[in-house]
């Protein structure tokens, strides 16, 4: 896999967070009033350390969304022998969202 190829797949890891968000939300993503952590595994070879920097197709599609108030974040970005069905990347977040008072 590409380091573009690895990009995307994080890239979709984010449009996946965001449906979860929304879901989350009751359908509404303006109440995300932050995205606080990105929790990033990164499946790779023993030789692979760039895994910030495949990370960031998910990091820059939420910042890009939540604009850089919103969607800056803290992350960690390992990489691992395996991860779960093959997958390239796997990606958690830690969502701040309105009371639904707010």
């Amino acid at each position: 896999m590409s380091m573009d190829e690895g990009r995307e797949a994080a890239r979709l890891c984010a449009v996946q967070l965001m449906s979860q968000m929304r879901e989350a939300c009751g359908g509404d993503l303006d109440k995300v009033r932050a995205i606080l952590k990105i929790e990033a595994f990164v499946n790779s070879t023993q030789e692979f350390t760039e895994h910030p920097q495949v990370v960031n197709g998910c990091s820059d599609l939420l910042c890009s969304v939540f604009g850089s108030r919103m969607g800056a974040h803290s992350r960690f970005a390992v990489g691992c022998i395996s991860l779960p069905l093959g997958v390239a990347v796997e990606v958690g977040a830690v969502i701040q969202v309105a009371d639904d008072d707010e």
